[in-house]
């Protein structure tokens, strides 16, 4: 990759979690969000997986000083990918962060998502995408599972404050998947 830059689908959406360069909304075909389990954390969370009939958005963003090795210490649970997304009507070759199929748990309902996590990536889909964009990000991931509330004392590290109307916004989406779900 001369120009090298990752593609970010879940939290790195939301541009207030880091300070990379030039954050551009992209598509990713053939591949899937999923939220998984591994025994490293008491939280499910996102990566992807091969999935020729789906499309995702998120967006790419440079690679600090092309140091690939910070980027991967923040992403340290998922290995990094070549892959081709649409920017713009352009093909683009970056990188893309899949949890290493090693550290993935057999059970991949057991942990659940973290509110504040979620707040974060539906927040970040809400400003670079609008609200068809947050319609978008649930229906391409799958592993949905019971959702933690932690609002009130964020475990997510990279924790946002939420507007009334972005927390309503959440909390609808999640009520579809709890319907869903029974």
């Amino acid at each position: 990759m001369s120009d090298p830059a990752f593609f970010g689908y879940g939290s790195l959406v939301n541009l207030a979690t880091h300070a990379n360069a030039n954050p551009l909304p992209a598509r990713l075909a053939g591949w899937r969000r999923v939220w998984i389990t591994t025994g490293l954390r008491n939280a499910a969370f996102l990566s992807v997986e091969p999935d020729p009939a789906c499309v995702i958005d998120g967006i790419t963003a440079q690679v600090p000083g092309a140091d690939w090795a910070a980027l991967d210490l923040r992403e340290a649970a998922y290995d990094r990918h070549a892959v081709t997304v649409m920017q713009g009507g352009t093909a683009r070759e970056v990188a893309v962060y899949q949890v290493s199929p090693h550290l993935r748990a057999k059970d991949r309902a057991k942990a659940p998502i973290l509110r504040s996590y979620l707040d974060v990536v539906v927040q970040g889909f809400l400003q670079v995408y609008g609200e068809t964009g947050v319609g978008d990000f649930f229906a391409s991931t799958s592993g949905w599972r019971s959702i933690h509330d932690d609002r009130a004392d964020p475990q997510y590290p990279r924790h946002q404050r939420l507007t009334s109307s972005e927390t309503a916004l959440v909390d609808h989406y999640v009520q579809q998947i709890t319907l869903k779900s029974r």
